[in-house]
């Protein structure tokens, strides 16, 4: 998968997640939603883990796969991406 393809799958998980959040707030008890909110945050683990992996932390707070150091200094910023955000 390319870096433009995992951020956005991320941030439309990040965005579901969220959503089903704050349903969950209202309905705490919806077992359908707690298991699809738990199926989801789960999945999001994983294309963060995959990104990172591939393509170096996406957050410098400790908790990114950090084998690489050098990819988080070489990795482009957001500002010197390409246009249609593909690298």
């Amino acid at each position: 998968m390319k870096r433009h393809e995992y951020l956005d799958k991320i941030q439309k998980l990040q965005f579901f997640l969220v959503d089903l959040n704050l349903y969950l707030d209202i309905n705490p008890k919806c077992e359908k939603a707690t298991a699809d909110y738990d199926k989801l945050s789960c999945e999001l683990k994983k294309v963060i883990w995959d990104y990172e992996k591939e393509y170096g932390p996406l957050t410098n707070f400790g908790s990114a796969y950090f084998q690489n150091p050098e990819a988080w200094v070489n990795s482009p910023w957001p500002w010197e991406n390409k246009k249609g955000g593909e690298n």
